[in-house]
């Protein structure tokens, strides 16, 4: 994997092989910013072009520490992730005792920390110090989605690097040119960073399901009340998509601020344009204040879900102000 395979965050790129170029590559690393936005990808072709026996300042993809690297078995590169809920003290005394040995013909050792936030206060001292004496030439990448989570002392012993969303027009025109259905790849967008998340909502199993179910309740909830509180108590609240009650949440938020841009008369950047026709009836059966109305309350109800409300009356609640009641 090159840099150059790598879609967007052109800044973060530009860093890492200014770096190499001038072999000024830093001794640590925060990869931070939000799911999907390609830290993972980036932090494995930095890996590759550090050993790169072809290109100075990329991976080249055909040699053999750059084929290594890329099947997971380059002797100085190790990669970590949580170990059930947390990196544990173990696993950065594990890491300790690999890098007392000399590297092979690279001179480099390199890790690469998934999830770093995640590691316990233990771990998390054991590292600092690792970071603050260590016995070889070694580059350490911290992956996390909250940088801010780290330990100042480890925030300030490395370089941070951050990595912002993807515009959803460049994720689009992947995602439809890699053959994905157009009404997935258009919600999918608004709910991922990155292509790479993107992607994995597409292909989850039950996605498509999932916004059929967001169409359905929302139909029901404006014409055939009680039979929509039926279908979230089996479906949602104790059936088949309970684990998925958070996409629905994201689903139905979006879905709202369709109808509220119907509501003011706008049809630009609708989400769900399959069925634009209804909805813009119905957007315009109730006054602007409703649908703002059921907006906030569906993003209230999403953080009280985080904080463990009851599910079916918080589904049902959000239900009767669709409707009015």
């Amino acid at each position: 994997m090159s840099f150059r395979s790598i879609q967007g965050q052109d800044r973060v790129k530009q860093v890492l092989q200014n770096s190499l170029r001038s072999d000024k590559v830093s001794h640590a690393y925060i990869f931070t910013g939000p799911g999907g936005t390609g830290r993972r990808e980036m932090a494995k072709a930095f890996a590759q072009a550090i050993y790169c026996k072809v290109l100075p300042d990329d991976a080249c993809g055909q040699c053999l520490d750059c084929r290594k690297v890329e099947h997971g078995n380059h002797p100085d590169l190790h990669w970590i992730v949580p170990d059930g809920s947390s990196i544990k003290i173990e696993q950065i005394r594990d890491l300790q005792k690999q890098f007392a040995y000399r590297a092979s013909a690279s001179g480099t050792k390199m890790y690469v920390l998934e999830q770093a936030d995640k590691m316990t206060v233990q771990a998390s001292n054991s590292l600092l110090k690792f970071l603050e004496e260590p016995t070889s030439q070694v580059v350490a990448v911290l992956i996390t989605d909250n940088g801010q989570a780290l330990l100042p002392t480890i925030r300030s012993r490395s370089q941070w690097i951050s990595f912002l969303p993807m515009g959803r027009v460049q994720m689009k025109e992947k995602l439809l040119a890699e053959g994905h259905a157009p009404l997935l790849v258009q919600i999918a967008v608004h709910m991922a960073a990155g292509t790479e998340a993107a992607r994995a909502l597409i292909q989850t199993n039950g996605f498509a399901e999932l916004r059929n179910l967001v169409i359905q309740l929302a139909k029901e909830s404006l014409t055939r009340l009680p039979s929509a509180l039926l279908t979230a108590q089996q479906k949602l609240a104790k059936g088949e998509f309970s684990e998925q009650l958070p996409q629905f949440m994201d689903m139905l938020i979006l879905w709202l601020k369709d109808m509220v841009q119907l509501c003011l008369g706008s049809k630009d950047d609708i989400i769900y344009t399959d069925g634009m026709d209804w909805m813009t009836q119905q957007a315009l059966s109730y006054p602007i204040d409703h649908w703002i109305a059921c907006l906030e309350q569906a993003i209230e109800t999403q953080k009280r879900l985080r904080f463990h409300a009851n599910p079916q009356l918080a589904l049902e609640n959000i239900l009767l102000r669709l409707k009015g009641v």
